[in-house]
């Protein structure tokens, strides 16, 4: 299928929503295609270069399937949109000549699962990982930190739910001090962990004026965790590109692992631009 692409320095994950400024021309010719067509267009991560056109930039193989749920017109013609991942694909090529933007060829990517029964074991895992990791994230005496705004978007009928009441399909994780955000967590039984008192703990110990809902499936599950966890750009995309629900869920808690370490020793892993180094090679 031909699909319109936006290449951005970020990776889309499905059920993840993304607010986006358009303001190049042959962007805004692609939201007035999108929203004339009522298609999507895809978002797939620049590895290397600055901007499509430049010399040396390079396109990941896999992206994002947007869809616009809301836009906004300025009077000059730049658009304000709120798109939603809803799928991954496969760049097959790339048309340069068609349209003013950039039309890839394309292969929808349907979502395997793996090993079913494991799949939800990692998911319980996950669960309680992130739930640590939420807890980390909270500001100790003396210190600040970045608000963490996130939007999810998920089918009501894939969260569990038990007994504490779901808000909407369309959640978002808004709080600058972390420490009002609950995690409706769903119980699996058989899935015991030796981090499950301390996550219970640290659950228990947040509010409940704003919640993040927990998917009961484990595709939507890895989806929204990779959107979710704050890693580098290169390990976002190895977590979109994974090839089973199983593999992505494995490598999510190895990451969430690190974050937890890392966040404990109140560290971050030093990331060089990729570009700079180049720069500095040349």
């Amino acid at each position: 299928m031909e699909l319109p692409l936006f290449p951005l320095h970020t990776v889309l994950c499905p059920g993840i929503v993304m607010p986006l400024h358009v303001f190049e021309e042959r962007y805004r010719a692609l939201t007035r295609h999108c929203l004339e067509t009522g298609g999507p267009f895809g978002i797939v991560l620049i590895r290397q270069g600055r901007e499509v056109g430049a010399p040396m930039v390079s396109l990941a193989p896999i992206g994002g399937l947007a869809e616009i749920r809301e836009a906004g017109r300025y009077a000059d013609g730049r658009y304000d949109l709120l798109v939603a991942g809803t799928g991954r694909f496969a760049l097959e090529s790339i048309d340069i000549h068609t349209a003013p933007y950039l039309v890839g060829e394309v292969t929808r990517l349907d979502d395997e699962v793996g090993d079913e029964a494991r799949a939800e074991r990692l998911s319980a895992v996950a669960i309680r990982r992130f739930v640590r990791y939420l807890e980390l994230l909270r500001a100790r005496a003396g210190e600040t930190e970045d608000p963490l705004d996130i939007r999810v978007e998920v089918d009501s009928g894939s969260l569990a739910d038990d007994g504490g009441g779901l808000r909407s399909n369309e959640d978002s994780l808004d709080d600058p001090e972390l420490t009002d955000v609950g995690v409706e967590a769903s119980r699996r039984s058989g899935a015991a962990d030796p981090d499950e008192d301390e996550a219970e703990k640290a659950e228990a110990g947040t509010g409940a004026s704003a919640r993040l809902l927990i998917p009961d499936d484990p595709t939507t599950l890895s989806y929204l965790l990779s959107g979710i966890v704050q890693v580098e750009l290169p390990r976002r995309q190895r977590l979109l590109e994974a090839e089973t629900t199983e593999d992505r869920l494995i490598d999510l808690t190895g990451l969430l692992d690190r974050e937890i370490v890392l966040l404990q020793r109140r560290l971050r892993f030093y990331s060089p631009d990729p570009d700079l180094v180049s720069a500095r090679r040349s």
